[in-house]
């Protein structure tokens, strides 16, 4: 499999990224509610590091968003593209995942990030960059908060409490399954967070995490793998 260098025009450091960051940021559109649930196609977005080979993997998963099935799957393998600063992980990847989302041949649809859109300390995290990077309709589903406050939602399936910065709802905390800790689903691009919510959930119809980035999560790890060796 070759292996992605880094483009010659990416940011090398913090203060580049940051200009690039406010930049686009100022190209979000935030005022569109987003596709029907169920309908077209939804892809899930992941990669895995091997920070000693300075290698990352990213993964591109397509599926059906009425059935649930796999469409298409693409992966690509590249060099990491900028050092570990909290609130600036996407340029360490975006690259690959540009890549594995060019490999496609089907509509990708809805593109769903492991990671944070607006729920960032500068609400712009790595589903804001691809949303509008590729044009496409964006949302981030994490495991995990990041620095923002939140209630533990009620426990029922579809139970959900803001997540705040400061006052401002940023994204929410969303029980995908009764009785499981919550994800944290926040706006990327060109959609509503009830309907990111709406889409988090048809997405999750047996575990906590989204089916799509179950499936990325382990073709990522593939790649890697057949990388090293």
């Amino acid at each position: 499999m070759a292996i992605i260098g880094v483009p010659a025009d990416w940011p090398a450091d913090e203060a580049a990224a940051l200009a690039v960051q406010h930049a686009l940021r100022g190209r979000l559109v935030l005022d569109e509610d987003g596709p029907p649930v169920g309908e077209g196609h939804v892809t899930g977005l992941d990669v895995a590091y091997d920070d000693a080979r300075d290698l990352v993997a990213a993964a591109a998963v397509v599926l059906d968003a009425g059935t649930l099935e796999v469409v298409e799957e693409a992966t690509a393998v590249g060099r990491v593209s900028f050092p570990y600063v909290p609130g600036l992980l996407a340029f360490r990847e975006i690259p690959t995942v540009l890549a594995a989302l060019d490999a496609l041949t089907a509509d990708p649809g809805l593109l769903v990030c492991d990671g944070y859109g607006l729920a960032h300390p500068r609400r712009f995290g790595l589903a804001g960059h691809l949303g509008v990077l590729t044009g496409r309709v964006s949302i981030g589903v994490a495991k995990n908060p990041f620095t923002f406050s939140y209630e533990q939602p009620g426990g029922e399936r579809g139970d959900f409490t803001p997540l705040l910065a400061q006052g401002e709802e940023v994204g929410r905390a969303l029980r995908t399954r009764r009785g499981v800790k919550p994800v944290f689903v926040s706006v990327g691009h060109r959609i509503s967070l009830a309907n990111a919510c709406a889409h988090t959930l048809a997405l999750t119809p047996r575990y906590r995490i989204p089916e799509t980035t179950r499936r990325a999560d382990a073709l990522c790890r593939r790649a890697l793998a057949e990388a090293r060796g």
